[in-house]
């Protein structure tokens, strides 16, 4: 027994139909779920103001949390730890990406025009 071209032809196009509608379908539902977000433009000036006050505020709440711990206010170690170590890393992070926006500074100052 063997399916004639027709037949064969006949049942790709339902089947890409019935994708097609699905995707559709499917579309429309993720549209419906999630609303557009209207993404406003930030400067670069605004982002790094935002990232500097944010390893300002890790670094704050580390020393909160030290002079919580050294007066006996809390006893939580593990919490302290890893906020030491979020502080630690923020700041070595801020530090790399400074040096490398210098180095940079200084390779472009170095070019003759």
């Amino acid at each position: 027994m063997s399916i004639t071209t027709t037949t064969a032809i006949q049942a790709y196009s339902n089947a890409l139909a019935d994708f097609q509608k699905a995707q559709t379908s499917f579309n429309k539902q993720h549209e419906q779920a999630t609303p557009a977000k209207t993404v406003s433009p930030t400067s670069f000036s605004d982002t790094l103001h935002d990232s500097l006050n944010a390893v300002n505020d890790l670094q704050t709440k580390k020393n909160q949390m030290i002079t919580s711990f050294a007066a006996g206010e809390t006893q939580n170690v593990h919490e302290l730890m890893i906020s030491m170590q979020k502080a630690s890393l923020a700041v070595n992070l801020t530090s790399a990406v400074r040096n490398k926006v210098l180095e940079a500074y200084r390779e472009l100052s170095k070019l003759q025009f």
